[in-house]
């Protein structure tokens, strides 16, 4: 765990590097540059979607950084101003994909866009943003897993860990995840390329992150994300039943329509 790469020193003033931040930076860089190019092999205009895979990634960022602030709000409002410290790590992702979705839906309409056509060259974009943003979290500690014996079992120090969890081997869920992004990643580019209807590479995503969210949660051990039924479902995963089985009906009516 490496919260700081390094720090820039001019004379008294000293700017430090912080690797969540060069990670939501990689991941936003390499989403606009995905979507851009799936854009132009999709023959839609690559400036426009540009602008509005910026925006989605800005609201993307901005609601999973309110949702984080929400879950954890009685120490946020001890501490006003920590809310702006998005350096330090604290996004939830499923704030973000909501509010992110919100402004999608409104943006096709006023451009009067081919929304399915357009999902389909923006999720592989979210997605390998998200794949940088998990290192990121790993790098600052936050989103950590439960205490493990594997040899692959890492020690955080952060103050964003759990204090009796400090210094113990846990399960590095943060990699997990961006692992398991990264493939799904490889997997939406290949389908993109080999899809059968307009909508089935988003509603793939949709499908998929939903099972790899749920498989991760096993393995996590910050309890501040919060639980619907204590230590057996939690948050994200209630939301992923929600996410999945929405997604799945879809599938099957967008199928439909395509065969019709």
């Amino acid at each position: 765990m490496h919260p700081i790469l390094f720090e820039i020193n001019f004379g008294s003033f000293s700017f430090p590097l912080h690797s969540y931040g060069l990670m939501i930076a990689l991941g936003f860089l390499s989403g606009i540059y995905t979507v851009r190019k799936l854009a132009a092999r999709g023959g839609v205009n690559p400036d426009l979607v540009a602008d509005l895979a910026f925006w989605l990634l800005m609201w993307g960022f901005v609601g999973a950084r309110m949702l984080y602030i929400i879950t954890r709000w009685s120490e946020f409002m001890a501490s006003p101003m920590d809310m702006f410290k998005v350096w330090e790590g604290g996004l939830v992702f499923f704030g973000g994909l909501i509010s992110a979705t919100a402004f999608a839906v409104y943006f096709f309409k006023k451009h009067d866009l081919p929304a399915w056509k357009m999902s389909d060259i923006l999720a592989p974009g979210v997605v390998v943003a998200h794949a940088f943003g998990r290192v990121g979290c790993f790098a600052a500690g936050c989103c950590y897993g439960r205490p493990t014996d594997e040899p692959w079992g890492m020690k955080f120090n952060s103050e964003l860990v759990d204090a009796s969890l400090r210094g113990i081997p846990l399960h590095p869920v943060q990699l997990y995840e961006s692992v398991s992004l990264f493939i799904l990643f490889a997997g939406l580019i290949y389908l993109f390329k080999h899809k059968k209807f307009d909508g089935q590479v988003s509603i793939t995503y949709f499908m998929i992150y939903p099972i790899i969210r749920s498989i991760v949660e096993m393995f996590r051990g910050d309890v501040i994300r919060g639980f619907v039924i204590q230590d057996v479902l939690s948050t994200s995963q209630f939301i992923s039943i929600f996410v999945f089985l929405g997604t799945l009906y879809l599938f099957i009516k967008r199928a439909k329509q395509v065969k019709a």
